[in-house]
């Protein structure tokens, strides 16, 4: 039985003051909240010591509402956006976002926090990650079938709700795919979780997705990642069939030990992969 639970933000998880800018966050219910002061005057790329490591455009996909003051944000291709008070935001990444005018801009997300929060430090070079990339099965006969037009509103709501299982579940979302998303997590139990999570709510929708995982080392490079592991990651999803969540030999043994089941596949060949990996299908819960 689900129960009602209650946080303010007048105590706060975690308190993060920087220069020109105070962030409040409560965690309840699989979300984090925001409250975020932003000083006049304050701009991410000039202001914010996170920058530095998204090369001065924020990669959060923020969602929220503006409670006092103004705030605006200025896209790579150079579109500007504002908003003011009682405005709800929906900010996509790759943006500079600064305080207009000479009040403090308030604000309160709940979307977006967790890349946000994720980006404070600087990441090592070579990193250990859970990885899930995911892919929607049979996208081209589907778009064929539905038009241009219906199509983009269907794919627009299917990578909504992606984005935000992934957010639900402490990953970070690191690109779109094509018709998929690369994301990253700091356990593989929240990465096969999140991915069935992506599969019901994309099933819901009239859709099916593939998705593989796998566990392994990959380099922070501008704010993007490299590495053979997100290549061994896309040849495992790319063998999944419609709603199969297949998972490394590596990403099994340490998401058994949460509580997950799994099935044998089997060992493939995998395009370009010099050794023959055994695959396993999430199952569910044990």
């Amino acid at each position: 039985m689900e129960h009602a639970r209650r946080k303010s933000l007048r105590d706060p998880d975690e308190r993060v003051e920087l220069p020109g800018v105070l962030e409040e966050y409560v965690e309840i219910g699989g979300y984090t909240v925001a409250r975020t002061v932003q000083a006049p005057g304050w701009r991410y790329s000039q202001e914010d010591p996170r920058a530095g490591d998204d090369g001065g455009w924020c990669q959060a996909h923020h969602v929220g509402v503006v409670v006092s003051g103004r705030w605006g944000a200025e896209l790579r291709d150079g579109t500007v956006l504002e908003w003011g008070p009682d405005d709800v935001f929906d900010c996509p990444p790759d943006h500079d976002g600064y305080t207009i005018g000479p009040e403090p801009c308030v604000m309160i997300e709940w979307a977006g926090v967790r890349t946000f929060i994720g980006s404070r430090g600087k990441l090592a070079d070579r990193v250990l990650v859970s990885l899930l990339l995911t892919d929607l099965v049979d996208s081209t006969p589907t778009a064929l079938r539905l038009g241009d037009v219906t199509w983009r509103d269907v794919l627009a709501r299917h990578r909504h709700t992606a984005r935000e299982e992934v957010e639900a579940f402490g990953g970070r979302m690191v690109d779109w795919t094509g018709d998929g998303l690369l994301a990253t997590f700091d356990g593989p139990a929240r990465a096969v979780r999140c991915a069935a999570a992506i599969r019901d709510a994309t099933r819901a929708q009239g859709l099916d997705v593939r998705a593989g995982v796998h566990v392994g080392e990959v380099t922070i490079e501008d704010g993007g990642l490299t590495g053979v592991a997100i290549h061994e990651t896309a040849r495992v999803m790319a063998v999944a069939a419609g709603g199969e969540i297949l998972v490394t030999e590596i990403t099994r043994g340490l998401a058994a030990a949460a509580g997950l089941r799994f099935e044998d596949r089997g060992s493939y060949e995998l395009k370009g992969l010099p050794q023959p990996m055994s695959l396993s299908a999430y199952a569910g819960e044990a």
